[in-house]
């Protein structure tokens, strides 16, 4: 296990903006609570927390992976009208407790969903 340093920071803010995740049309996750997670110099991820999500258009999958920063993480394939994102979604259920603030909650590849927006309202 990783900790976050200078060289390799971790920051998670709340984020004061509405937060949607669409998958063909249709809102599969809705918050005004997200975190964004800001690791180094990658990309900030929108996490989401679970219960503002439609769990019932996602069905966990077998994949998993290991971030020595964060552990590891389950993932979740998405349905809806009979399409498919296989592993679009992603949550670190145990993560480590440099980033226990994101435990619970889900993250979406950005390729694999329709949009990720972020609102004003």
């Amino acid at each position: 296990m990783l900790q976050p340093t200078p060289d390799h920071p971790i920051a998670i803010a709340p984020n004061p903006r509405r937060v949607r995740v669409v998958f063909k049309g249709r809102v599969i996750a809705d918050t005004r609570s997200a975190l964004t997670l800001q690791e180094s110099t990658l990309p900030a991820v929108q996490y989401v927390p679970r219960q503002d999500a439609d769990m019932s258009v996602m069905t966990r999958s077998e994949h998993r992976t290991h971030c020595p920063y964060k552990g590891d993480a389950s993932y979740y394939t998405v349905r809806v009208d009979g399409d498919e994102a296989v592993d679009a979604v992603w949550s670190y259920e145990a993560p480590n407790a440099a980033v226990a603030q994101i435990a619970g909650y889900l993250a979406f590849y950005p390729d694999r969903v329709d949009a990720i927006e972020e609102l004003a309202d």
